[in-house]
């Protein structure tokens, strides 16, 4: 059972710390240093900081690449060295590690082949995940002729060629154009919509603040801050008032009332502006709907139908079937009689056959040690004999 269906959280850290040692298993440096965190199971979850914050350092320890020094970490209700969890993980590191000379259907052929999928299933979910990514229309080239953003959406299909019930991205968006930042934001939204439980590691914080339910904000290996995203960004300083554009005059009016009320001035009047990537998006739209051609990765499609959760009721119509009883052996018919061949006919009655006689059985060769000279004299003398 796993550790998302009886309750159990998807990773539980307590007191986790990681220090390398040197050669003299002297403390060298405190990667990670005594944090506690839980990952609830179906929630997105952020793991944030700077540059040698200990981020991968955790991450690799949830894989159970690393073992900790000190603490205690659960994994989907298992140790992190636990073979059993490992099929269950899907994992995207910092950098895409991808045969050069696969192409991507061969790529992820091969990595479902380590989770034992069958030939059918594979080839499914090789289609479904290329058409996802975007990269459907470059199936047969060579990896090592793409870009570093076209391998990292290859990384990712990667990632999810096994339907895990845990996913780990580490910089999912690394390298890839606003295209992919979106897709692969609105991605991690449906598939947490869906009932993944996925943690997201990044040093962009736009990307993490537009799909984490809860996150993490990590400094010299410790936690500085902990909540969702709401609780963190919330500015209670200010007050902020969106309308439809006013006229100069309501504006005047509008001041006179806040100095008059609250004692409190209005710092600014401007109009509202659109974020760059929307702004870019938009562009990209239109130059997709008067069908300008690219040689690049394309925008992606639909969510993988493997992805999909099942839906309401399945469990049930899956016990009524296994309970069904099994259907009654259908009758088949006596086996007739070979029909007789056409010279037996015109040859009358056929004669009895004359008995066989009885085949004797080989002698067996002598066991034991092989006297050579023995064979050297009959060799000899069948020789002396033919000449």
């Amino acid at each position: 059972m796993s550790g998302a269906s009886n309750g159990l959280p998807a990773v539980e850290a307590v007191g986790l710390t990681k220090v390398f040692s040197d050669f003299w298993f002297r403390a060298r440096a405190v990667a990670v240093d005594a944090i506690d965190f839980r990952i609830e199971p179906h929630e997105i979850f952020g793991l944030l900081g700077p540059n040698g914050s200990g981020k991968s350092t955790t991450i690799k320890m949830i894989l159970g690449l690393l073992r900790p020094t000190r603490g205690r970490l659960q994994v989907l209700g298992h140790e992190p060295e636990d073979v059993r969890v490992k099929s269950r993980i899907g994992y995207l590191p910092e950098e895409s590690y991808l045969y050069r000379f696969l192409n991507p259907l061969e790529t992820l052929d091969y990595y479902a082949k380590l989770f034992g999928l069958d030939r059918s299933t594979r080839k499914r979910r090789c289609g479904e995940l290329l058409e996802m990514v975007g990269l459907n229309q470059v199936g047969h080239r060579p990896v090592g002729e793409f870009s570093k953003g076209m391998a990292r959406r290859l990384g990712l299909a990667q990632a999810l060629i096994n339907d895990p019930e845990f996913l780990i991205l580490d910089e999912p968006t690394s390298g890839l154009d606003p295209i992919g930042t979106r897709q692969v934001k609105d991605l991690l939204i449906e598939l947490g919509r869906r009932g993944k439980t996925i943690l997201l590691s990044s040093h962009l914080l736009a990307d993490v603040e537009d799909v984490c339910d809860r996150m993490v904000v990590l400094y010299g290996g410790r936690i500085r801050a902990e909540g969702t995203g709401d609780t963190l960004l919330a500015d209670t300083g200010r007050t902020v008032i969106e309308t439809p554009r006013l006229r100069p005059e309501t504006i005047e009016r509008v001041r006179r009332t806040i100095a008059e009320s609250e004692g409190a001035a209005v710092e600014s009047v401007h109009a509202p502006r659109q974020r760059l990537e929307d702004l870019f998006m938009k562009i990209v739209e239109q130059a997709r709907a008067e069908q300008a051609s690219t040689s690049g990765a394309l925008h992606g499609g639909r969510v993988a139908e493997f992805l999909a959760a099942e839906p309401e009721g399945t469990d049930v119509v899956r016990s009524l079937a296994e309970d069904r009883p099994a259907p009654a052996p259908v009758p088949t018919k006596p086996p007739q009689p070979a029909a007789p061949d056409l010279s037996e006919l015109l040859s009358g009655p056929s004669q009895p056959a004359a008995p066989q006689p009885p085949r004797t059985a080989k002698p067996e060769a002598p066991k034991g040690p092989v006297d050579r000279g023995l064979l050297d004299r009959l060799v000899d003398g069948d020789e002396g004999r033919s000449t």
